[in-house]
């Protein structure tokens, strides 16, 4: 049923309206400005009121893994479950994601097509959840990173054969995995999967079916030959070295910068701690690269180890601490996250045409940003949602560890951790 909703503030995605009001239909959003020059034909609508509140677009978390439970091992609970556990799986991850405010985000690996599954039971009704962009299991080399998601291929050949058959089943985009990974035995993450020739190879294919290349970069040269192979995102972008250091490439990052490439660097909430157990500053570079002009959005790798899904805000909280100031981040969040997704035109602004993907927090975000997990209220595609009761508590303190059916088990997780970072 159509309704006003009012608060202090309104985050258009444009501009902050004060004393503001957003008037949302069946699913869009129908009009949004100040209270005060209301629309006379919605006047009579329900009216609920938000004092000391904000309202602003829904959050988007640009990278997630569905199929990852976010405890001590979810590889090992990935590959030790049936398609059909892992599909109960990731319809649970998707409801924590739309509790916690993130009203679309983007699936970057699983295995079986379980994620167009997922999306399409949600975009029909039959489940709630985020709006997914899904890229379905990720392109690697045999036996390279996340082989065990269903994506091994080598030759020219093969790697355009993957992109016909993820475009035939459904995906959104490509995933490929530019370097090998932290998460799976054997995998150097510096280390260059692919020559440039065979990512080109990939990323032509899939513009063929019109469909953007998200590439998984952690050495320098894997980053190298993913920029010059044209891909649209560059995934984490963080600098290793084969001695495991993070060294910051200037010119590198300048280059990303002139092909307009996006970067999600999936700061979340480990980062601190990783910094505690590893010495490592996570995200050092990311300053220098946003003032090279680089464009950074939020992602999370929600899933992963010790990563669960409800504890997207927390990511957020670190990239402050790195030097953005509230307002930046909101935006990789909510307006940049939606144009690197290529969703710009229906989601992450709160307007006119619009589906009424939004939040309403309990503060102001832009002078704190952790009042976004003070939700008052989500609403995704004009359809409000009420967390499951009981299941997590996103503003109580404690360790950001703890994840539904999960205990924390601190030998393993530094253990996890030192395991990501060596």
């Amino acid at each position: 049923m159509p309704e006003v909703l009012t608060a202090p503030r309104v985050l258009t995605g444009d501009e902050t309206v004060t004393s503001g009001a957003v008037v949302i239909g069946d699913q869009n959003v129908e009009w949004a400005g100040p209270a005060s020059e209301l629309p006379a034909e919605y006047a009579a609508l329900p009216r609920t009121d938000y004092p000391g509140s904000t309202i602003m677009p829904g959050l988007i978390d640009s990278h997630v893994h569905l199929g990852f439970d976010g405890g001590p091992d979810p590889v090992a609970r990935m590959r030790g479950e049936s398609d059909e556990q892992q599909l109960v799986l990731m319809l649970r991850s998707a409801r924590d994601l739309l509790g916690v405010g993130v009203t679309t985000a983007r699936d970057l690996g699983g295995r079986a097509y379980l994620g167009v599954v997922v999306r399409d039971a949600i975009a029909d009704g039959l489940a709630r959840g985020p709006r997914l962009i899904v890229a379905a299991a990720p392109i690697t080399v045999t036996g390279g990173h996340c082989w065990f998601m269903g994506g091994e291929a080598d030759s020219e050949d093969d790697l355009r054969r993957m992109v016909r058959t993820h475009h035939k089943h459904g995906a959104d985009l490509i995933k490929v995995m530019s370097t090998g990974g932290f998460m799976t035995t054997g995998s150097a993450p510096w280390y260059a999967q692919f020559t440039t020739p065979q990512l080109a190879a990939i990323v032509e294919e899939a513009a063929r079916v019109d469909k953007p290349v998200a590439a998984h970069v952690h050495g320098i040269e894997g980053i190298r030959r993913a920029v010059e192979a044209g891909v649209s995102t560059l995934e984490h972008c963080s600098f290793v070295t084969e001695t495991n250091e993070r060294r910051f490439d200037e010119p590198l990052a300048a280059r990303i910068a002139e092909r307009k490439i996006f970067v999600c660097p999936t700061i979340n909430v480990n980062a601190p701690y990783v910094a505690q157990l590893t010495g490592i500053t996570v995200g050092e570079h990311l300053r220098p690269m946003h003032e090279l002009g680089v464009r950074i959005i939020a992602g999370t790798d929600a899933g992963i180890d010790n990563t669960p899904h409800h504890q997207y805000v927390g990511g957020l909280e670190y990239l402050v601490s790195l030097g953005f100031r509230p307002a930046e981040v909101l935006a990789m969040a909510t307006t940049e996250a939606a144009a690197a997704l290529g969703v710009d035109s229906v989601t992450g602004r709160l307007a006119p045409g619009y589906q009424a993907d939004l939040i309403v927090v309990d503060g102001d975000p832009r002078a704190d940003i952790s009042v976004l997990g003070k939700l008052h209220r989500v609403i995704a595609r004009g359809r409000g949602y009420l967390p499951d009761s009981g299941r997590f508590d996103v503003s109580a303190p404690g360790t950001p560890y703890a994840s539904p059916g999960h205990s924390v088990d601190l030998r393993r997780l530094t253990e996890a951790t030192r395991r990501r970072q060596a």
